[in-house]
């Protein structure tokens, strides 16, 4: 009885959407994350909160944090000794002066350590405070398994994130437009304010730009002691997924197959109203009519092979009493899946109705009702 018994269990596990998930993608990572950025969901993970290094792909909150500073300030920089850093580098010297902005194109393109001393240093007075800064906005992203010491991302025992936690970072980010921007360019160009004339091009590091083609951005990683690390974003047919793979000899390739399995479960629907037009008669107004319109757009993900329906219900007075305001909430449109309500979108009014009431007799107001309803 004991040995069937375990025999079931044994079935059931292997049965299990997680392992089947597991066995039919597949990945050399030690940590990794597929995260569906529209429903917040993870679709693919293994050892997501597993406390790992996280080398240059730290730079996604430094660039984030530059690029929030660069737009209420973009301050002038001048390259000092105590921003020197080793390992990657966009290369300024001492003395040279860009702005804030550009120290962004060195962080996210050419993983520049460098420049991520020269962005510490120039928002937060000093790596200690910048690191106390990365940490806050950690916190409010939701990165509940993360600390952070270095701009750069070079390896310090006390720096560590997780799969899960870089795959919310990565998609606050890319809610960013320009950071969005950035981390889809395969090269941008930075002209220095001194030397007044140089002119330096840098090339993105994340292959992936060109080798999948649904790819929107992404940050490479490496040391010796974290291993390859690759976090990235593509979106297909309406659909936003993040990857992170953390040590992972084959990230490329391993970032292409997850994004394949993920697109291939999931289908967005989009729930488009902004075509909705319905003329609804008025008791009393200057005119009998009013143009009732709906601007609202929403989506909902199901799975990609679900034939279940999303039902659409229009919900409208028959008539309205004036004075009817301009963009007056006067119905709603609700779309039910399964039974369960997924979607309000509001129906307003185009323009304004004033009353007449006071210059029509009853019987002229009769009148009107009975041309407005045939």
């Amino acid at each position: 009885m004991r040995k069937a018994l375990c025999l079931i269990i044994a079935f059931l596990i292997l049965a299990s959407p997680c392992t089947v998930y597991c066995e039919s993608v597949g990945t050399s990572a030690e940590a990794c994350v597929l995260f569906c950025v529209d429903d917040g969901k993870i679709y693919y993970s293994k050892n997501e909160n597993k406390i790992m290094k996280p080398a240059s792909t730290t730079k996604i909150i430094t660039t984030l944090l530059t690029l929030e500073e660069a737009q209420k300030d973009n301050k002038n920089v001048t390259f000092t000794k105590d921003m020197i850093a080793e390992g990657s580098s966009m290369y300024l010297k001492v003395g040279e002066t860009v702005t804030l902005r550009d120290l962004a194109v060195g962080l996210m393109l050419c993983s520049g350590n460098d420049a991520a001393n020269a962005a510490a240093v120039t928002i937060g007075g000093s790596m200690e405070r910048f690191a106390d800064i990365m940490n806050i906005r950690a916190r409010k992203i939701g990165m509940t398994r993360t600390r952070f010491v270095t701009p750069s991302g070079l390896d310090d025992e006390n720096h560590y994130t997780t799969a899960r936690d870089l795959a919310l970072l990565m998609a606050v980010a890319m809610k960013n437009p320009e950071f969005a921007r950035l981390t889809a360019m395969k090269t941008a160009n930075v002209r220095f304010i001194k030397p007044k004339n140089k002119l330096t091009s840098y090339s993105n590091h994340n292959r992936l730009l060109s080798l999948y083609k649904y790819c929107i951005g992404g940050k490479t990683g490496y040391t010796s002691a974290a291993g390859r690390c690759l976090v990235s974003a593509a979106r297909r047919d309406g659909l936003t997924f993040v990857c992170v793979t953390l040590n992972d000899k084959n990230d490329w390739q391993d970032h292409m197959r997850l994004y394949d399995y993920g697109f291939s479960r999931l289908r967005m629907n989009s729930l488009d109203d902004s075509e909705f037009c319905l003329r609804v008669p008025v008791i009393g107004g200057e005119d009998d009519c009013v143009t009732v319109t709906c601007s609202e757009k929403s989506s909902f993900i199901t799975g990609k092979n679900d034939k279940s329906i999303i039902d659409k219900k229009v919900y409208a007075e028959n008539f309205l009493y004036a004075p009817v305001q301009k963009n007056e909430v006067v119905g709603k449109i609700k779309y039910f899946y399964k039974g369960k309500l997924i979607a309000v979108h509001k129906l307003r009014t185009v323009e304004e109705n004033n009353s007449l009431a006071e210059n029509k007799s009853i019987i002229d107001i009769i009148k009107g009702m009975l041309k407005n309803a045939f």
